[in-house]
């Protein structure tokens, strides 16, 4: 799985059309940031206003879910 981007798009969409998620035991992940909309929707931009409010200045892990 390493060297196969595409196959790990392929998981990650199959599990997302079962109901699942994009994510692991370790988090979301830069490689699986592109998934959060699908994911997450509308609630996705709450989700970014609750960070912004919590972390201001942005200095909370910089650019890993939130660019």
């Amino acid at each position: 799985m390493a060297g196969s981007p595409g196959g790990r798009e392929e998981i990650v969409s199959f599990a997302l059309e079962c109901g699942g998620t994009a994510t692991g035991e370790h988090g979301i992940g830069i490689g699986k940031r592109k998934f959060m909309a699908r994911e997450h929707g509308d609630s996705l931009k709450l989700m970014k206003q609750i960070k912004d409010l919590l972390d201001p200045n942005g200095i909370m892990n910089p650019g890993k879910i939130f660019e």
